[in-house]
């Protein structure tokens, strides 16, 4: 096995860990009341709500770097484009898909290959989709442990987000 195909399987499997742990904390998020989800924290975004969407808006600009969609920022309307959850987790989920079939759809040679990336100003970064791929499943893993602490400080128990590739826990996934 090549170090490329090792990182393929790499990517694939954190693309669908990605997805199943979002799919598992906007479960709970959605029990959450309204002003739960709005009241403000201690956090970059200001709120749980805000925080989730920034997640998701985030997809959606490395999905169109990624797929070389060429929109950039333009990609999504605003910073907080869903007001509340059920709306949110459907295209959280959507992106999360196509992701996961972009990963999956990846072949050795695709992670070096380089994307334009249309930073804030409109400077435009060449990245390699392996580099853009490592960078955006650390954002979401940070920004999903800022949801996660804030759940802590409410009624709703947090959920268990670190039980993906290893075989001793496929039990304890449970909603996987």
């Amino acid at each position: 096995m090549t170090e490329n195909s090792v990182a393929l399987r790499h990517l694939s499997l954190q693309a669908r860990n990605n997805a199943w742990a979002n799919g598992r904390l906007l479960k709970r998020c959605g029990q959450l009341t309204d002003a739960e989800l709005t009241e403000p924290r201690p956090c970059f975004f200001g709120t749980i709500l805000a925080t989730l969407n920034h997640i998701l808006t985030v997809d959606w600009y490395y999905l169109d770097a990624l797929t070389e969609g060429g929109r950039g920022r333009d990609v999504y309307p605003d910073e907080d484009p869903f007001a509340d959850i059920p709306a949110l987790a459907a295209a959280q989920s959507e992106a999360d898909a196509k992701l996961v079939a972009f990963c999956a759809g990846l072949a050795e040679q695709d992670l070096s290959r380089t994307v334009a990336t249309v930073r804030e100003g409109g400077a435009v970064w060449q990245e390699e989709i392996g580099d853009l791929l490592l960078h955006l499943f650390q954002h979401q893993i940070h920004h999903r442990g800022q949801v996660h602490d804030m759940l802590s400080a409410t009624a709703v128990a947090p959920p268990q987000l670190d039980e993906f590739f290893l075989a001793m826990d496929r039990e304890n996934r449970g909603d996987s």
